[in-house]
């Protein structure tokens, strides 16, 4: 494991000083080789579909691992977007003339190599692989073992593809066992960031076990609040969209927040809607009161579902709803439906979270959405990188400062002095 995290370091330092033409040429001969083998891909993913079924494997987690033509149509239209993107290394944050001939330029650069574990979705491997690239990162994947067959096609694939286009062969590379991801936890030496996507629980066994940063992508457990003012056609698409356009991802409302004065007239129409997606409802008193759901409990507030069933609670003021949220929910996206500006402002203000709406579904959180090209995960955290983390998110920067024989000497005898100012020109290498 140490020799397989050092090629991935070295890979990685060629990789940071790849050009934009050369990813470009990589992602799409990663886009090519897709559709040129996707039979293969299916075939693989069959395998898993078949063994993991048999082992009695989740519905929804099932529906996740699903890899077929249309899946990867999917991420083929991704990476085409991704190759459209500007290049996020090499960019100038800051440029400052220090002194006559003396100018610091703060430049963006990759993170180096970047440990992701993720869920049993394959789409996932192709995404976190092809930002890594383009953010010229190198890259060690742990998927989940349901997708054990498809993940190793598609990491040949890639893997194949880039060297075919002139990149280290070593950029990316591919765990299979629990063991590895251990081990990888202590290689702090080669590895300069772990990315886990899962549970609350899962996150902080990976930040308790490593000294590598970690960005924490963990449980989704979004809200939805229904403000008194709210169209009430808008908020019942709304919540619908929110939960049912896809139920098995992170981003999908799990708990809903209605005001008691919009209730009475709003839960039966939401719920004739619902039960038309076959969702199951459990609610608080008062909304049993209102509609014929069963009763929310404790543990229903603090769950992320991943499934057709919704946590409903009426609440009296939008305060009370805010602070529901903030106390339940995992900081990943919360959204609110109302015609007033000043209730949206003082919603998006104080709910704490990496995403918040107003007037639109959860779903909408999203790399792909955003015009990020993708994402390797939704950081809940508050590190560098906060919600869909795309290009922007895989980068860090470096400070490189131009100059002509200057020395502190002269600065701290006051025969010469800083200017401090501002450089409208680019980095100049």
């Amino acid at each position: 494991m140490k020799a397989l995290a050092r090629q991935v370091k070295e890979a990685s330092l060629q990789l940071a000083a790849a050009g934009t033409d050369l990813k470009n040429k990589a992602l799409a001969r990663i886009a090519g080789s897709l559709l040129d083998r996707q039979d293969e891909i299916v075939q693989a993913n069959r395998e898993d579909l078949k063994r993991s079924a048999a082992e009695n494997l989740a519905a929804p987690l099932l529906k996740r691992l699903k890899f077929d033509e249309t899946d990867i149509a999917a991420v083929v239209d991704g990476i085409n977007s991704l190759v459209e993107l500007a290049d996020p290394v090499g960019r100038t944050m800051l440029a400052t003339e220090l002194d006559e001939g003396l100018e610091l330029y703060k430049v963006t650069c990759p993170i180096g190599v970047i440990g992701v574990i993720f869920e049993s979705r394959p789409d996932a491997l192709v995404q976190i692989s092809t930002l890594g690239l383009k953010s010229g990162n190198g890259i060690l994947l742990k998927g989940g073992s349901e997708a054990l067959e498809t993940n190793r096609i598609l990491a040949e694939i890639i893997i194949q593809a880039t060297a075919e286009a002139g990149l280290p062969p070593n950029w990316l590379k591919l765990l299979e066992t629990r063991a590895e991801v251990g081990e990888m936890l202590k290689m702090d030496e080669f590895i300069d960031l772990i990315i886990p996507r899962g549970s609350n629980d899962f996150v902080r066994y990976i930040m308790d076990n490593s000294r590598i940063p970690v960005m924490g992508h963990a449980d989704g457990i979004c809200h939805c609040y229904v403000d008194e003012d709210a169209a009430l056609e808008m908020a019942v698409q709304i919540v619908v969209d929110s939960k049912t356009q896809y139920v098995a991802v992170c981003n999908a409302v799990e708990t809903l927040l209605v005001h008691e004065k919009i209730a009475a007239r709003f839960l039966p129409q939401l719920k004739e809607a619902l039960d038309k997606k076959q969702v199951s409802l459990c609610g608080c008193a008062r909304t049993q009161e209102l509609i014929p759901v069963a009763a929310a409990t404790e543990e229903d507030w603090q769950t992320e579902y991943l499934d057709h069933k919704l946590a409903i609670r009426v609440v009296p003021a939008l305060d009370v709803a805010i602070d529901h949220i903030n106390q339940y929910g995992s900081g990943h996206t919360d959204s609110i439906v109302t015609a007033s500006k000043d209730q949206a402002a003082r919603f998006m203000a104080l709910v704490d979270a990496g995403n918040v709406f107003w007037n639109c579904s959860t779903r909408f959180s999203d790399g792909f959405r955003y015009g990020f090209g993708a994402e390797v995960g939704i950081s809940t955290g508050k590190i560098h990188s906060r919600g869909p983390v795309g290009l922007d998110g895989l980068v860090i920067y470096k400070y490189s400062l131009f100059g002509a024989g200057h020395l502190v000497a002269d600065y701290a005898a006051k025969t010469k002095t800083f200017k401090h100012k501002p450089l409208a020109k680019k980095f100049p290498l």
